[in-house]
Protein backbone atom coordinates (compact mmCIF):
# COMPACT_ATOMS: atom_id res chain seq x y z
CA UNK A 1 0.00 0.00 0.00
CA UNK A 2 1.50 3.32 -1.08
CA UNK A 3 2.15 5.83 1.68
CA UNK A 4 -0.60 8.51 1.48
CA UNK A 5 -0.07 12.26 1.61
CA UNK A 6 -0.27 13.51 5.19
CA UNK A 7 -1.78 16.85 6.27
CA UNK A 8 -1.95 18.53 9.65
CA UNK A 9 -5.41 18.97 11.13
CA UNK A 10 -6.73 21.49 13.65
CA UNK A 11 -5.56 19.30 16.54
CA UNK A 12 -1.99 19.41 15.22
CA UNK A 13 -2.13 15.74 14.18
CA UNK A 14 -0.86 14.37 10.88
CA UNK A 15 -3.63 12.52 9.05
CA UNK A 16 -4.00 11.04 5.55
CA UNK A 17 -5.54 13.32 2.95
CA UNK A 18 -7.06 10.23 1.34
CA UNK A 19 -8.31 7.01 2.95
CA UNK A 20 -9.01 3.90 0.89
CA UNK A 21 -9.34 5.97 -2.25
CA UNK A 22 -11.71 8.58 -0.77
CA UNK A 23 -10.71 12.20 -0.16
CA UNK A 24 -10.98 13.17 3.51
CA UNK A 25 -11.79 16.28 5.52
CA UNK A 26 -9.21 16.79 8.29
CA UNK A 27 -10.55 17.59 11.76
CA UNK A 28 -11.43 21.30 11.87
CA UNK A 29 -11.94 21.65 15.60
CA UNK A 30 -14.94 20.92 17.79
CA UNK A 31 -17.97 22.31 15.97
CA UNK A 32 -15.81 23.39 13.05
CA UNK A 33 -17.36 21.25 10.29
CA UNK A 34 -20.88 21.42 8.90
CA UNK A 35 -22.21 18.83 6.46
CA UNK A 36 -23.79 19.56 3.10
CA UNK A 37 -25.82 17.58 0.60
CA UNK A 38 -28.60 15.06 1.10
CA UNK A 39 -28.82 11.78 2.92
CA UNK A 40 -27.95 8.64 1.01
CA UNK A 41 -30.57 6.07 0.05
CA UNK A 42 -30.74 2.58 -1.45
CA UNK A 43 -32.40 1.87 -4.77
CA UNK A 44 -36.18 1.74 -4.94
CA UNK A 45 -37.50 -1.81 -4.75
CA UNK A 46 -40.90 -3.26 -5.70
CA UNK A 47 -43.15 -5.86 -4.09
CA UNK A 48 -43.30 -7.52 -7.54
CA UNK A 49 -39.91 -9.06 -6.79
CA UNK A 50 -40.81 -10.49 -3.36
CA UNK A 51 -43.07 -13.39 -2.32
CA UNK A 52 -46.76 -12.47 -2.06
CA UNK A 53 -47.14 -14.74 0.98
CA UNK A 54 -44.37 -12.82 2.74
CA UNK A 55 -42.13 -15.85 3.21
CA UNK A 56 -38.59 -14.73 2.34
CA UNK A 57 -36.78 -17.78 3.68
CA UNK A 58 -33.99 -19.54 1.83
CA UNK A 59 -32.19 -22.71 2.82
CA UNK A 60 -28.71 -21.45 3.70
CA UNK A 61 -26.60 -18.36 4.24
CA UNK A 62 -24.68 -19.07 1.05
CA UNK A 63 -27.95 -19.22 -0.88
CA UNK A 64 -28.96 -15.91 0.68
CA UNK A 65 -25.67 -14.25 -0.32
CA UNK A 66 -26.04 -15.57 -3.84
CA UNK A 67 -29.61 -14.29 -4.03
CA UNK A 68 -28.62 -10.77 -2.97
CA UNK A 69 -25.75 -10.76 -5.47
CA UNK A 70 -22.66 -10.67 -3.27
CA UNK A 71 -19.79 -9.78 -5.61
CA UNK A 72 -16.09 -8.94 -5.44
CA UNK A 73 -15.24 -5.60 -3.82
CA UNK A 74 -18.58 -5.13 -2.07
CA UNK A 75 -19.14 -3.68 1.41
CA UNK A 76 -20.56 -6.20 3.87
CA UNK A 77 -21.84 -5.06 7.27
CA UNK A 78 -22.60 -6.87 10.52
CA UNK A 79 -23.52 -5.75 14.03
CA UNK A 80 -21.99 -6.54 17.42
CA UNK A 81 -24.92 -6.89 19.83
CA UNK A 82 -23.90 -10.55 20.23
CA UNK A 83 -20.43 -9.37 21.29
CA UNK A 84 -17.88 -12.15 21.83
CA UNK A 85 -20.59 -14.77 21.33
CA UNK A 86 -21.29 -13.80 17.72
CA UNK A 87 -21.19 -16.63 15.18
CA UNK A 88 -22.81 -14.91 12.21
CA UNK A 89 -19.98 -12.66 10.97
CA UNK A 90 -17.68 -15.67 10.76
CA UNK A 91 -20.38 -17.61 8.88
CA UNK A 92 -20.71 -14.78 6.36
CA UNK A 93 -17.07 -14.76 5.33
CA UNK A 94 -16.79 -18.53 5.36
CA UNK A 95 -19.66 -18.57 2.85
CA UNK A 96 -18.06 -15.75 0.84
CA UNK A 97 -14.81 -17.73 0.67
CA UNK A 98 -16.69 -20.81 -0.55
CA UNK A 99 -18.28 -18.63 -3.25
CA UNK A 100 -14.83 -17.41 -4.36
CA UNK A 101 -15.53 -13.76 -3.53
CA UNK A 102 -12.59 -11.42 -2.98
CA UNK A 103 -11.66 -7.93 -1.81
CA UNK A 104 -14.72 -7.44 0.38
CA UNK A 105 -14.73 -4.58 2.85
CA UNK A 106 -16.04 -5.68 6.25
CA UNK A 107 -17.99 -2.93 8.01
CA UNK A 108 -18.85 -4.16 11.52
CA UNK A 109 -20.26 -1.96 14.24
CA UNK A 110 -17.47 -3.57 16.29
CA UNK A 111 -15.38 -6.73 16.30
CA UNK A 112 -14.27 -9.03 19.10
CA UNK A 113 -11.66 -11.77 19.65
CA UNK A 114 -14.23 -14.31 18.40
CA UNK A 115 -13.72 -12.77 14.95
CA UNK A 116 -10.06 -13.77 14.75
CA UNK A 117 -10.88 -16.16 11.82
CA UNK A 118 -11.25 -13.05 9.63
CA UNK A 119 -7.46 -12.78 9.68
CA UNK A 120 -7.26 -15.89 7.52
CA UNK A 121 -9.77 -14.31 5.13
CA UNK A 122 -7.65 -11.16 4.92
CA UNK A 123 -4.58 -13.28 4.24
CA UNK A 124 -6.39 -15.17 1.47
CA UNK A 125 -7.84 -12.03 -0.11
CA UNK A 126 -11.51 -12.60 0.72
CA UNK A 127 -11.52 -9.49 2.97
CA UNK A 128 -9.58 -6.47 1.76
CA UNK A 129 -9.80 -4.42 4.97
CA UNK A 130 -11.99 -3.57 7.96
CA UNK A 131 -13.69 -0.27 8.69
CA UNK A 132 -14.86 -0.70 12.24
CA UNK A 133 -13.58 -1.06 15.77
CA UNK A 134 -10.96 -3.78 16.08
CA UNK A 135 -10.33 -5.53 19.37
CA UNK A 136 -7.63 -8.04 20.30
CA UNK A 137 -6.12 -10.11 17.47
CA UNK A 138 -7.63 -8.00 14.68
CA UNK A 139 -6.23 -4.84 16.27
CA UNK A 140 -2.78 -6.41 16.44
CA UNK A 141 -3.06 -7.51 12.80
CA UNK A 142 -3.97 -3.98 11.71
CA UNK A 143 -1.28 -2.28 13.83
CA UNK A 144 1.37 -4.53 12.30
CA UNK A 145 0.47 -3.06 8.90
CA UNK A 146 -0.80 -6.32 7.45
CA UNK A 147 -4.18 -5.09 6.16
CA UNK A 148 -4.24 -4.06 2.51
CA UNK A 149 -6.38 -1.00 3.26
CA UNK A 150 -6.54 1.48 6.13
CA UNK A 151 -8.73 0.70 9.10
CA UNK A 152 -11.30 3.37 9.92
CA UNK A 153 -12.36 3.70 13.55
CA UNK A 154 -15.67 5.43 14.16
CA UNK A 155 -17.88 5.97 17.16
CA UNK A 156 -21.33 4.38 17.18
CA UNK A 157 -22.81 7.73 16.18
CA UNK A 158 -20.04 8.26 13.64
CA UNK A 159 -20.89 4.95 11.98
CA UNK A 160 -24.53 6.03 11.56
CA UNK A 161 -23.33 9.39 10.24
CA UNK A 162 -21.05 7.69 7.71
CA UNK A 163 -23.88 5.48 6.45
CA UNK A 164 -26.55 8.17 6.21
CA UNK A 165 -24.14 10.70 4.64
CA UNK A 166 -23.08 8.21 1.95
CA UNK A 167 -19.48 8.03 3.16
CA UNK A 168 -19.92 4.25 3.37
CA UNK A 169 -22.41 2.55 1.07
CA UNK A 170 -23.38 -0.90 2.33
CA UNK A 171 -23.98 -3.42 -0.42
CA UNK A 172 -25.05 -6.32 1.80
CA UNK A 173 -26.07 -6.05 5.46
CA UNK A 174 -26.27 -9.27 7.44
CA UNK A 175 -28.27 -8.91 10.66
CA UNK A 176 -28.02 -11.58 13.34
CA UNK A 177 -31.52 -11.62 14.87
CA UNK A 178 -32.32 -13.51 18.09
CA UNK A 179 -35.97 -13.65 16.95
CA UNK A 180 -37.45 -13.15 13.49
CA UNK A 181 -40.41 -14.12 11.34
CA UNK A 182 -40.33 -15.35 7.71
CA UNK A 183 -41.05 -11.81 6.44
CA UNK A 184 -37.92 -10.41 8.12
CA UNK A 185 -39.38 -8.58 11.11
CA UNK A 186 -36.90 -9.10 13.93
CA UNK A 187 -36.07 -8.27 17.53
CA UNK A 188 -33.59 -9.31 20.19
CA UNK A 189 -35.93 -9.70 23.15
CA UNK A 190 -36.45 -13.47 23.00
CA UNK A 191 -34.70 -16.62 21.87
CA UNK A 192 -31.57 -18.43 23.05
CA UNK A 193 -29.35 -15.54 21.86
CA UNK A 194 -31.52 -12.70 23.23
CA UNK A 195 -29.41 -9.56 23.61
CA UNK A 196 -32.10 -6.93 24.16
CA UNK A 197 -32.09 -4.79 21.04
CA UNK A 198 -30.73 -4.38 17.51
CA UNK A 199 -30.14 -0.63 17.37
CA UNK A 200 -26.62 -0.94 15.94
CA UNK A 201 -28.06 -2.74 12.90
CA UNK A 202 -30.90 -0.31 12.31
CA UNK A 203 -28.99 2.01 9.94
CA UNK A 204 -27.79 -1.02 8.00
CA UNK A 205 -31.38 -2.19 7.51
CA UNK A 206 -32.50 1.25 6.31
CA UNK A 207 -29.62 2.24 4.01
CA UNK A 208 -28.08 -1.00 2.70
CA UNK A 209 -28.83 -2.12 -0.85
CA UNK A 210 -29.62 -5.64 0.32
CA UNK A 211 -30.44 -6.98 3.79
CA UNK A 212 -30.19 -10.54 5.07
CA UNK A 213 -31.67 -11.54 8.43
CA UNK A 214 -30.15 -14.62 10.08
CA UNK A 215 -32.00 -16.15 13.05
CA UNK A 216 -32.05 -19.23 15.24
CA UNK A 217 -35.52 -18.48 16.63
CA UNK A 218 -38.06 -18.27 13.80
CA UNK A 219 -41.56 -17.33 14.94
CA UNK A 220 -44.81 -16.97 12.99
CA UNK A 221 -45.62 -13.57 11.45
CA UNK A 222 -45.82 -11.04 13.00
CA UNK A 223 -42.69 -10.91 15.16
CA UNK A 224 -43.54 -8.21 17.70
CA UNK A 225 -42.24 -5.76 18.57
CA UNK A 226 -40.22 -5.40 15.37
CA UNK A 227 -36.95 -3.61 16.02
CA UNK A 228 -36.00 -4.38 12.41
CA UNK A 229 -38.83 -4.03 9.89
CA UNK A 230 -39.29 -6.82 7.38
CA UNK A 231 -40.11 -4.27 4.67
CA UNK A 232 -36.38 -3.47 4.65
CA UNK A 233 -35.31 -7.13 4.46
CA UNK A 234 -34.61 -9.13 1.31
CA UNK A 235 -33.93 -12.63 2.63
CA UNK A 236 -34.35 -14.62 5.85
CA UNK A 237 -32.11 -17.54 6.85
CA UNK A 238 -32.70 -19.93 9.73
CA UNK A 239 -29.57 -21.48 11.26
CA UNK A 240 -29.02 -23.75 14.28
CA UNK A 241 -27.32 -21.00 16.31
CA UNK A 242 -26.41 -17.35 15.77
CA UNK A 243 -24.16 -17.21 18.82
CA UNK A 244 -23.07 -18.47 22.22
CA UNK A 245 -25.42 -17.04 24.88
CA UNK A 246 -22.74 -17.44 27.57
CA UNK A 247 -20.54 -14.93 25.72
CA UNK A 248 -23.29 -12.54 24.65
CA UNK A 249 -24.50 -11.56 28.10
CA UNK A 250 -23.66 -12.91 31.52
CA UNK A 251 -25.92 -13.60 34.43
CA UNK A 252 -23.90 -11.16 36.54
CA UNK A 253 -21.81 -8.12 35.75
CA UNK A 254 -19.11 -7.70 38.38
CA UNK A 255 -18.37 -4.59 40.38
CA UNK A 256 -14.65 -4.03 40.86
CA UNK A 257 -13.16 -5.37 44.09
CA UNK A 258 -9.97 -3.30 43.70
CA UNK A 259 -9.61 -0.84 46.60
CA UNK A 260 -8.05 1.74 44.25
CA UNK A 261 -10.86 1.48 41.72
CA UNK A 262 -13.52 1.54 44.43
CA UNK A 263 -11.93 4.77 45.69
CA UNK A 264 -12.06 6.21 42.16
CA UNK A 265 -15.76 5.32 41.88
CA UNK A 266 -16.57 6.80 45.28
CA UNK A 267 -14.66 10.02 44.56
CA UNK A 268 -16.53 10.40 41.26
CA UNK A 269 -19.93 10.00 42.92
CA UNK A 270 -18.98 12.41 45.71
CA UNK A 271 -17.80 14.92 43.09
CA UNK A 272 -21.16 14.74 41.30
CA UNK A 273 -22.89 15.39 44.62
CA UNK A 274 -20.61 18.27 45.65
CA UNK A 275 -20.88 19.89 42.20
CA UNK A 276 -24.68 19.96 42.42
CA UNK A 277 -25.17 17.51 39.57
CA UNK A 278 -27.16 15.07 41.74
CA UNK A 279 -30.54 16.74 41.98
CA UNK A 280 -34.12 15.82 41.23
CA UNK A 281 -34.62 15.30 37.50
CA UNK A 282 -30.93 15.02 36.52
CA UNK A 283 -29.66 12.45 34.00
CA UNK A 284 -26.57 10.29 33.77
CA UNK A 285 -24.75 7.70 31.72
CA UNK A 286 -22.39 5.09 33.16
CA UNK A 287 -20.94 2.02 31.50
CA UNK A 288 -20.67 -1.64 32.44
CA UNK A 289 -17.02 -1.75 33.47
CA UNK A 290 -16.15 -2.67 37.04
CA UNK A 291 -15.34 0.90 38.11
CA UNK A 292 -18.35 2.53 36.47
CA UNK A 293 -20.62 -0.13 37.97
CA UNK A 294 -19.25 0.79 41.38
CA UNK A 295 -19.86 4.46 40.58
CA UNK A 296 -23.52 3.64 39.90
CA UNK A 297 -23.81 1.98 43.33
CA UNK A 298 -22.26 4.96 45.13
CA UNK A 299 -24.47 7.31 43.11
CA UNK A 300 -27.55 5.26 44.05
CA UNK A 301 -26.75 5.60 47.74
CA UNK A 302 -26.36 9.38 47.42
CA UNK A 303 -29.66 9.62 45.52
CA UNK A 304 -31.42 7.67 48.27
CA UNK A 305 -29.91 9.91 50.93
CA UNK A 306 -30.86 13.09 49.04
CA UNK A 307 -34.34 11.76 48.15
CA UNK A 308 -33.89 12.55 44.46
CA UNK A 309 -34.58 10.62 41.26
CA UNK A 310 -33.05 10.85 37.79
CA UNK A 311 -35.39 11.71 34.92
CA UNK A 312 -33.57 9.18 32.76
CA UNK A 313 -30.38 7.21 32.49
CA UNK A 314 -28.57 6.30 29.31
CA UNK A 315 -27.50 2.66 28.95
CA UNK A 316 -25.71 0.16 28.35
CA UNK A 317 -27.90 -1.25 31.03
CA UNK A 318 -27.01 -3.66 33.80
CA UNK A 319 -28.94 -5.22 36.64
CA UNK A 320 -27.90 -2.33 38.88
CA UNK A 321 -29.49 0.23 36.58
CA UNK A 322 -32.57 -2.00 36.29
CA UNK A 323 -32.85 -2.16 40.09
CA UNK A 324 -32.71 1.65 40.23
CA UNK A 325 -35.49 1.83 37.63
CA UNK A 326 -37.67 -0.55 39.66
CA UNK A 327 -36.95 1.37 42.86
CA UNK A 328 -38.07 4.62 41.28
CA UNK A 329 -34.61 6.23 41.32
CA UNK A 330 -34.69 6.44 37.50
CA UNK A 331 -37.72 7.43 35.42
CA UNK A 332 -36.61 5.79 32.18
CA UNK A 333 -33.66 3.84 30.81
CA UNK A 334 -32.82 4.90 27.27
CA UNK A 335 -30.75 1.91 26.28
CA UNK A 336 -28.26 1.38 23.47
CA UNK A 337 -27.28 -2.15 24.50
CA UNK A 338 -27.91 -4.51 27.37
CA UNK A 339 -24.95 -6.00 29.21
CA UNK A 340 -26.62 -8.70 31.27
CA UNK A 341 -29.70 -10.89 31.47
CA UNK A 342 -31.48 -8.50 33.83
CA UNK A 343 -31.21 -5.77 31.20
CA UNK A 344 -32.67 -8.05 28.51
CA UNK A 345 -35.59 -9.08 30.74
CA UNK A 346 -36.27 -5.48 31.78
CA UNK A 347 -36.37 -4.28 28.18
CA UNK A 348 -38.76 -7.09 27.32
CA UNK A 349 -41.10 -6.46 30.26
CA UNK A 350 -40.91 -2.80 31.30
CA UNK A 351 -42.16 -0.05 28.93
CA UNK A 352 -39.95 2.44 30.79
CA UNK A 353 -36.88 0.54 29.54
CA UNK A 354 -36.65 1.81 25.99
CA UNK A 355 -34.47 0.52 23.16
CA UNK A 356 -32.67 3.27 21.24
CA UNK A 357 -30.34 3.47 18.26
CA UNK A 358 -27.26 5.56 17.42
CA UNK A 359 -29.59 7.80 15.38
CA UNK A 360 -31.55 8.99 18.39
CA UNK A 361 -28.67 8.83 20.84
CA UNK A 362 -25.50 9.82 19.04
CA UNK A 363 -25.73 10.81 15.37
CA UNK A 364 -24.06 14.22 15.04
CA UNK A 365 -25.62 14.93 11.65
CA UNK A 366 -29.19 14.95 12.90
CA UNK A 367 -31.60 17.48 14.35
CA UNK A 368 -30.15 17.04 17.83
CA UNK A 369 -29.53 13.86 19.81
CA UNK A 370 -29.76 12.56 23.36
CA UNK A 371 -26.04 12.80 24.17
CA UNK A 372 -26.00 16.55 24.82
CA UNK A 373 -29.04 16.26 27.12
CA UNK A 374 -27.18 14.09 29.65
CA UNK A 375 -26.01 15.90 32.78
CA UNK A 376 -23.03 13.66 33.48
CA UNK A 377 -21.34 10.88 31.54
CA UNK A 378 -18.85 8.64 33.33
CA UNK A 379 -16.30 6.97 31.04
CA UNK A 380 -12.89 5.31 30.98
CA UNK A 381 -9.73 5.84 28.91
CA UNK A 382 -6.39 4.22 28.18
CA UNK A 383 -4.51 7.56 28.41
CA UNK A 384 -5.20 11.18 29.34
CA UNK A 385 -2.74 13.99 28.77
CA UNK A 386 -2.11 17.22 30.64
CA UNK A 387 -4.38 19.09 28.22
CA UNK A 388 -7.22 16.64 29.06
CA UNK A 389 -7.08 15.02 25.61
CA UNK A 390 -7.91 11.32 25.88
CA UNK A 391 -7.23 8.04 24.09
CA UNK A 392 -9.41 4.91 24.10
CA UNK A 393 -8.20 2.86 21.11
CA UNK A 394 -4.46 2.31 21.64
CA UNK A 395 -2.15 1.82 24.57
CA UNK A 396 1.06 3.76 25.12
CA UNK A 397 2.92 1.22 22.98
CA UNK A 398 0.74 2.19 20.00
CA UNK A 399 -1.04 -1.16 19.74
CA UNK A 400 -4.64 -0.93 18.55
CA UNK A 401 -6.59 -2.96 21.10
CA UNK A 402 -9.94 -1.26 21.71
CA UNK A 403 -12.88 0.28 19.88
CA UNK A 404 -14.38 3.73 20.31
CA UNK A 405 -17.98 2.60 20.83
CA UNK A 406 -20.17 5.46 22.02
CA UNK A 407 -17.30 7.04 23.96
CA UNK A 408 -16.74 10.01 21.64
CA UNK A 409 -20.47 10.70 21.44
CA UNK A 410 -20.79 10.82 25.23
CA UNK A 411 -18.32 13.72 25.35
CA UNK A 412 -21.26 15.96 24.40
CA UNK A 413 -22.67 15.53 27.92
CA UNK A 414 -22.88 18.63 30.09
CA UNK A 415 -20.16 17.16 32.32
CA UNK A 416 -17.83 14.42 31.13
CA UNK A 417 -15.82 12.49 33.71
CA UNK A 418 -13.03 10.00 33.03
CA UNK A 419 -12.48 7.42 35.76
CA UNK A 420 -8.95 6.04 35.35
CA UNK A 421 -6.28 4.43 37.54
CA UNK A 422 -3.09 6.44 37.88
CA UNK A 423 -1.10 3.72 36.13
CA UNK A 424 -1.47 0.27 34.59
CA UNK A 425 1.40 -2.21 34.78
CA UNK A 426 3.53 0.64 36.16
CA UNK A 427 2.87 2.71 33.04
CA UNK A 428 1.34 6.12 33.89
CA UNK A 429 -2.10 6.79 32.46
CA UNK A 430 -1.58 10.56 32.65
CA UNK A 431 0.96 11.56 30.01
CA UNK A 432 2.35 14.65 28.28
CA UNK A 433 0.61 13.80 25.00
CA UNK A 434 -1.76 10.95 24.23
CA UNK A 435 -0.52 8.32 21.78
CA UNK A 436 -3.76 8.51 19.78
CA UNK A 437 -6.21 11.37 20.05
CA UNK A 438 -9.81 10.18 20.38
CA UNK A 439 -11.37 12.98 22.42
CA UNK A 440 -10.38 16.69 22.40
CA UNK A 441 -9.54 18.01 25.85
CA UNK A 442 -11.99 20.87 25.67
CA UNK A 443 -14.81 18.31 25.97
CA UNK A 444 -13.38 16.41 28.95
CA UNK A 445 -14.19 18.10 32.23
CA UNK A 446 -12.96 15.92 35.08
CA UNK A 447 -10.35 13.17 35.47
CA UNK A 448 -10.77 11.04 38.60
CA UNK A 449 -7.90 8.85 39.85
CA UNK A 450 -7.26 7.16 43.19
CA UNK A 451 -4.65 9.88 43.85
CA UNK A 452 -6.93 12.82 43.28
CA UNK A 453 -9.35 14.62 40.98
CA UNK A 454 -8.21 16.94 38.19
CA UNK A 455 -10.76 19.45 36.90
CA UNK A 456 -10.29 21.03 33.50
CA UNK A 457 -9.41 24.73 34.05
CA UNK A 458 -12.03 25.57 31.43
CA UNK A 459 -14.67 24.47 33.97
CA UNK A 460 -14.25 27.17 36.58
CA UNK A 461 -17.90 26.62 37.48
CA UNK A 462 -17.10 23.09 38.64
CA UNK A 463 -14.00 24.25 40.52
CA UNK A 464 -16.08 26.88 42.31
CA UNK A 465 -18.84 24.37 43.09
CA UNK A 466 -16.54 21.84 44.79
CA UNK A 467 -14.38 24.40 46.63
CA UNK A 468 -14.42 23.56 50.32
CA UNK A 469 -15.89 20.11 49.71
CA UNK A 470 -12.91 18.28 51.15
CA UNK A 471 -12.42 16.39 47.90
CA UNK A 472 -8.78 15.91 46.77
CA UNK A 473 -8.82 18.38 43.88
CA UNK A 474 -5.41 18.52 42.20
CA UNK A 475 -3.77 20.13 39.20
CA UNK A 476 -3.32 17.53 36.46
CA UNK A 477 0.34 18.55 36.03
CA UNK A 478 0.97 17.77 39.70
CA UNK A 479 -0.66 14.37 39.29
CA UNK A 480 1.54 13.61 36.31
CA UNK A 481 4.69 14.71 38.13
CA UNK A 482 3.86 12.40 41.05
CA UNK A 483 3.32 9.46 38.69
CA UNK A 484 6.61 10.15 36.91
CA UNK A 485 8.40 10.09 40.26
CA UNK A 486 6.77 6.76 41.12
CA UNK A 487 7.05 5.02 37.75
CA UNK A 488 9.78 6.92 35.96
CA UNK A 489 9.08 9.17 33.00
CA UNK A 490 7.85 6.93 30.16
CA UNK A 491 10.01 6.58 27.08
CA UNK A 492 8.41 7.91 23.93
CA UNK A 493 7.64 5.11 21.51
CA UNK A 494 9.28 5.40 18.11
CA UNK A 495 6.72 4.63 15.45
CA UNK A 496 6.85 4.45 11.69
CA UNK A 497 5.35 7.07 9.42
CA UNK A 498 3.13 4.43 7.84
CA UNK A 499 -0.58 4.85 8.68
CA UNK A 500 -2.53 1.66 9.35
CA UNK A 501 -5.81 3.24 10.50
CA UNK A 502 -7.49 6.56 11.15
CA UNK A 503 -9.73 7.77 13.96
CA UNK A 504 -12.75 9.72 12.78
CA UNK A 505 -14.40 12.43 14.83
CA UNK A 506 -18.19 12.42 15.34
CA UNK A 507 -18.69 14.72 12.33
CA UNK A 508 -16.82 12.45 9.91
CA UNK A 509 -13.57 14.45 9.85
CA UNK A 510 -10.23 12.73 10.47
CA UNK A 511 -9.04 13.30 14.03
CA UNK A 512 -5.88 11.20 14.23
CA UNK A 513 -3.81 8.39 12.74
CA UNK A 514 -2.80 5.00 14.08
CA UNK A 515 0.72 4.17 12.90
CA UNK A 516 2.32 0.85 12.09
CA UNK A 517 4.45 -0.66 14.83
CA UNK A 518 6.74 -3.70 14.94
Amino acid sequence: MARPELVENAAGRLVPAEVNGAEQVPFRGVGGHRPSGRKAAPLIRTCLDYPEDGDKRVGSLREALEQVGLADGMVVSTHHHLRNGDAVANMVFEAAAEMGRRDLMWFPSASFPVHEPQIAHMESGVIHHIEGSMNGPLGDYCTAGRMRGLGVLRSHGGRWQAIQDGEVHIDVAVIAAPTADPFGNANALDGPAACGLLGFALADSIYAERVVVVTDNLVPFPCLPWQIQGNNVDVVVEVPSIGDPAKIVSGTTRITQSPDRLRIAELAARFCDAAGIVRDGFSFQAGAGGTTLAFAIFLRDIMRERGVAAAFARGGSTKYMVEMLREGLIGYILDGQTFDLDGVASMREDPRHVDTSPFTSYNFHGKGNFASMVDVAVLGATEVDVDFNANVVTHSDGRLLHGIGGWQNCLAARTTMLLVPSFRDRIPVIVDEVTTLCGPGELIDVVVTERGIAVNPRRQDLLDAVAGSGLPIRDIHDLKAELDRLCGAPQRIQRSRDPVAVVKWVDGTVLDTVWRIG
